[in-house]
């Protein structure tokens, strides 16, 4: 369906109406190749399964409007999210995701930064432990990680109409130090 929608230039990508429920179900994230749709201005996953998005979804440069309403295993996004600098439109299941001020959904534990990361296969990830199954890019500046400088850390910021908790992967402490001041939670 990517290819397809890349090859015509769509506007609007729908990905999961063309699923039945069976196979709706089967699909918890999108495939790095999101980044290719970059005429697509609106994507709509609404009701979907997912449980988290690759970060080339910060590659989508037309997004103006994202939809993944009612995708109530969506807890979190990737930090590169805020690279889709036409994004002004969102509509996201706030309750549902970690460090939502009124439902109080605690971020999950990071990795610290330590040696222990240090001969961290970032081709092989476990991505219920660290978010994605590869890591390639800083969230923040896009130059290449090594697993030695990895940092993960949480920042909830406006994107769009909604404040989201964004997963930062960067390549050093400098790339965190860079970070925009938070957001207060509120949406």
């Amino acid at each position: 369906m990517i290819d397809e929608a890349a090859a015509d230039g769509r506007e609007e990508f729908r990905p999961l109406t063309r699923l039945s429920p069976d196979e709706r179900r089967q699909v918890i994230t999108l495939p790095p190749e999101i980044g290719r749709l970059t005429a697509v201005r609106h994507l709509v996953l609404y009701g979907s399964n997912l449980v988290r998005l690759p970060p080339e979804i910060g590659a989508m440069t037309s997004l103006e409007e994202f939809t993944p309403y009612t995708s109530y295993r969506l807890h979190w996004f990737p930090y590169e999210l805020t690279r889709c600098r036409k994004l002004t439109r969102s509509t996201v299941s706030t309750r549902a995701l970690f460090g939502n001020h009124k439902i109080r959904a605690p971020f999950p534990r990071l990795q610290p930064p330590s040696g222990s990361v240090a001969d961290l296969d970032l081709e092989n990830l476990d991505p219920r432990r660290w978010g994605a199954t590869a890591l390639h890019r800083c969230s923040v500046c896009d130059r290449p990680v090594r697993p030695s400088e990895l940092r993960q850390v949480w920042i909830s910021l406006r994107v769009a109409t909604d404040v989201l908790p964004l997963l930062v992967n960067a390549c050093s402490t400098g790339c965190v130090a860079a970070l925009p001041h938070p957001s207060d939670g509120k949406a």
